[in-house]
């Protein structure tokens, strides 16, 4: 099946410095946040001693990273993930917003850089060693953000001067690996709504044997359904009749159904719950 149309590969990669530095000659008696011992025996230094501004740059890259992967699906073993088309616009509208954050703060990070090595010579005393510290150039490329942008690429694009036999070898070892990573992409959908569905019955299944009494509900509770529901829109390239069956099934189970229902009436959170499991038992997951 050929999804070049209705996809394409999106490829994001964030690099963020560790400033960690391994100290052979320290001391392993040494101890305390800024100076740890990995499982080889050496110790790393937090050369950002002092500062959280690095960690939240950190933090930052892998709240970016989480987001591109609800975004999309998996697709190549390492980097390439698909991205529906028709969720194109949105998503580039979304990246430059989160590119132009973690830009700012790196720059930010790399103006503040010679006054941020002067607080960790603070923290480490007898540790700080100048030498560790790389120059504001080489911290400013040791962060990077990239996102490339390519088509599906289909069998038929093969341009190759080599035996017509070999060549249709070659397109037939690329379609099979096509569709296995296809199966292995729409895999995800699958198990995204199952994930949902377990744990919304699950603690509908908790609230019922404690009568709602102890339990702290969120709106993400709702909300979360109902984003799941859109997503599947888009995350359903093949159009598999079935994962769109059961997305509207879910879409139905809480079509109407507040949060403050949820949280006071045992009846809804009976009703739900019902209607939650009868989706779990009418699939093969």
């Amino acid at each position: 099946m050929s999804i070049s149309t209705s996809a394409t590969i999106v490829e994001l990669s964030l690099s963020v410095w560790t400033a960690n530095k391994i100290d052979k000659d320290a001391s392993r008696k040494v101890t305390g946040d800024n100076y740890a011992s990995d499982e080889a025996g050496l110790f790393r230094k937090n050369l950002m001693a002092g500062t959280s501004k690095r960690k939240e740059i950190a933090d930052m890259a892998a709240g970016i990273r989480e987001w591109n992967n609800r975004m999309t699906l998996p697709w190549a073993d390492r980097g390439g993930r698909l991205l529906p088309t028709s969720m194109f616009l949105d998503f580039k509208r979304q990246l430059d917003a989160r590119r132009d954050k973690f830009e700012r703060a790196v720059e930010e990070f790399v103006q503040d850089y010679p006054v941020l090595v002067q607080n960790a010579r603070q923290h480490l005393g007898n540790l700080f060693n100048p030498e560790d510290y790389p120059s504001q150039e080489e911290v400013a490329s040791k962060f990077g953000f990239r996102v490339v942008f390519s088509p599906v690429p289909d069998s038929g694009d093969f341009r190759l001067d080599i035996p017509a036999q070999e060549l249709e070898q070659m397109k037939q070892d690329y379609d099979e690996a096509f569709d296995n990573r296809l199966s292995d992409a729409m895999r995800e959908p699958w198990e995204r709504l199952h994930g949902m569905l377990s744990r919304m019955s699950e603690k509908l299944g908790k609230a019922i044997e404690q009568e709602g009494k102890g339990m702290r509900w969120h709106d993400t509770f709702m909300t979360n359904a109902t984003d799941m529901c859109s997503m599947l829109t888009h995350l359903n390239l093949t159009k598999d009749p079935k994962l769109e069956a059961a997305r509207r099934d879910l879409e139905r189970a809480i079509s109407g159904v507040d949060i403050e229902d949820v949280k006071e009436d045992a009846g809804v959170r009976e009703d739900v719950k019902g209607k939650l499991d009868s989706i779990l038992k009418s699939y093969e997951w």
